[in-house]
C-alpha cells in the first residue's frame, strides 16, 4: 500500500473547497465558532457513516465479483484526474449561501454532496482493500480517514475568512499544486506504475 498517495488523496479531497467546506467557511464567518463546530461534527459523523457503508458494500461486492476492486481502482483514478481538473480551475471568490449551523444540517449535507459519495466509494477499494481484508483493519482506516476529514472541516471552521482570503490571494499556485498532487495519486491508484515495473 502506498501510504503517501493514500494520505495525499485523503488530505486533498477533504481539505479542498467543496460544498461542505464552503458552508463551514460561511458559518464560521457568520456565526459563533461553537455553531460552526456543531455543523463540523455532523459532517464528520456522516462521512464516517458513509465510509463504513462503503466498507460493507465493497466487501460484499469483492466476494461476489472478485474483479470489482480493479474496476473501483480505475474509477477512483479517473475521479482523481477529474478532481485535479476541477481543482486547477477552482474559484472560491463567489458568494456563499447561508446554511443553518446544526449537527443535523452538517450530517445531512454530506448525503447530498457528490464529492463525498465518490470519495467514500473509491478511497477504501482503491487504497485499502487490495492490501487489507479484515474488518478490524478496515475499521481502523475508516476511523483514520474520518479523523483526517474532521481535521479538514475543523480547519475550515477555525480559519473562517482568513483561510478564504489566503486561498483567494494564492489561488492559482495552490490550485496547480493540489492538481499535480492529485494526478500523482491517480497514477499510483491506477496500477500503471506496477505494470511498467514488470
Amino acid at each position: 500500500m502506498n501510504v503517501i498517495a493514500f494520505l495525499i488523496y485523503c488530505v486533498i479531497v477533504t481539505f479542498t473547497p467543496g460544498p461542505t467546506n464552503i458552508a463551514i467557511l460561511s458559518i464560521a464567518h457568520n456565526f459563533k465558532i461553537n455553531k460552526a463546530f456543531q455543523y463540523v461534527l455532523g459532517a464528520a459523523a456522516a462521512l464516517g457513516t458513509l465510509l463504513a457503508a462503503s466498507v460493507i458494500l465493497n466487501s460484499v461486492l469483492a466476494v461476489i465479483v472478485p474483479k470489482i476492486l480493479i474496476v473501483m481502482q480505475i474509477i477512483g483514478s479517473l475521479y482523481m484526474l477529474y478532481l485535479a481538473y476541477q481543482v486547477s480551475k477552482m474559484d472560491v471568490a463567489g458568494d456563499i449561501t447561508k446554511q443553518t449551523a446544526t449537527f443535523m444540517s452538517g450530517f445531512l449535507m454530506q448525503f447530498v454532496n457528490p464529492k463525498v459519495w465518490v470519495f467514500t466509494m473509491t478511497v477504501i477499494p482503491s487504497y485499502v482493500m487490495p492490501y487489507y481484508k479484515s474488518l478490524h483493519m478496515l475499521l481502523i482506516f475508516v476511523l483514520a480517514i474520518t479523523t483526517i476529514a474532521l481535521s479538514a472541516l475543523a480547519t475550515w471552521a477555525f480559519f473562517g475568512t482568513v483561510f478564504k482570503k489566503f486561498l483567494q490571494k494564492y489561488q492559482k499556485p495552490v490550485n496547480i499544486t493540489l492538481a499535480i498532487l492529485l494526478i500523482y495519486s491517480a497514477i499510483e491508484v491506477s496500477g500503471i506504475v506496477e505494470i511498467i515495473r514488470r
